[in-house]
């Protein structure tokens, strides 16, 4: 298994993070791809995927990190991604977010659409966080995507009309972690629609836990209750779920390149 976006540098793993870790990898998580979130979030992270070689990083600028100061920021961003020492592997997580707070839209829009334009010069994916925001982002991509540009709608939760939308650009994945598992979710009943090739696992810990985890701080391990709920869904067995959701994320991220 593949967890696709994880924030295992977090500090709420700060206590017990190798044991995380350990579980993760005997529960059969081979890599974890960590996105990064705001200037602060570097440094950690950073350090995290030089201890662990199985964990990969991305650079990019959240939403809800985007305020007055978004261009200084951006530069900075934009300057690790160019000449750090690390190797990315994506761009991300990048986006909009308009659930929390509408004060920023037009400068989230501006950050968005400028770091895509850095994914196309990298040929490089984008890791995109959409909540409350589907017209918003769909209003950039359909005017700033390509046949080369590639990503994945992390933590997707949206409609089937939002996902017909998603893979009629034709480089895009859905991104499905533990709230597929809630009860009220509409989830299931669209994925099951969709064909496994678009499917990415994740976790997005430490948050979203799946059940039977929800209200608890989520990890890399639980990606198996996913694969569980998937392979319900899709009616086939783990093994399927498991290697096609591989085949899905080697193919988009390129991994096997930062694997060597």
């Amino acid at each position: 298994m593949i967890d696709t976006h994880t924030h295992i540098y977090s500090s709420r793993f700060d206590e017990d993070r190798d044991e995380v870790m350990a579980r993760a990898f005997q529960s059969g998580v081979k890599y974890m791809l960590l996105p990064n979130i705001d200037l602060e979030s570097v440094e950690p992270m950073l350090n995290l995927c030089s201890e662990y070689k199985r964990c990969i990083p991305m650079m990019g600028l959240h939403p809800c990190a985007v305020d007055e100061k978004y261009i200084e920021t951006l530069e900075l961003i934009k300057n690790k991604l160019l000449h750090a020492s690390h190797q990315f592997i994506a761009v991300g997580e990048i986006g909009i977010d308009l659930y929390w707070d509408k004060t920023f839209l037009k400068e989230q829009l501006y950050a968005f659409r400028n770091q895509i334009k850095w994914a196309k010069e990298l040929d490089l994916p984008i890791v995109i966080h959409a909540r409350d925001s589907y017209p918003e982002i769909f209003e950039v991509l359909d005017e700033e995507n390509t046949q080369e540009l590639t990503g994945v709608f992390h933590c997707f939760s949206g409609t089937m009309e939002h996902a017909k939308h998603i893979l009629s650009y034709g480089g895009f994945k859905l991104g499905i972690g533990g709230t597929i598992t809630y009860k009220k979710s509409d989830l299931p009943g669209i994925i099951k629609e969709i064909d496994l090739s678009h499917i990415l696992l994740e976790t997005d810990a430490p948050y979203l836990a799946p059940r039977p985890y929800r209200g608890k701080r989520n990890e890399s391990k639980y990606l198996t209750c996913v694969v569980e709920k998937l392979s319900e869904i899709y009616e086939c067995n783990e093994t399927e779920i498991i290697d096609r959701t591989t085949i899905n994320a080697y193919d988009l991220f390129q991994i096997q390149k930062f694997t060597l």
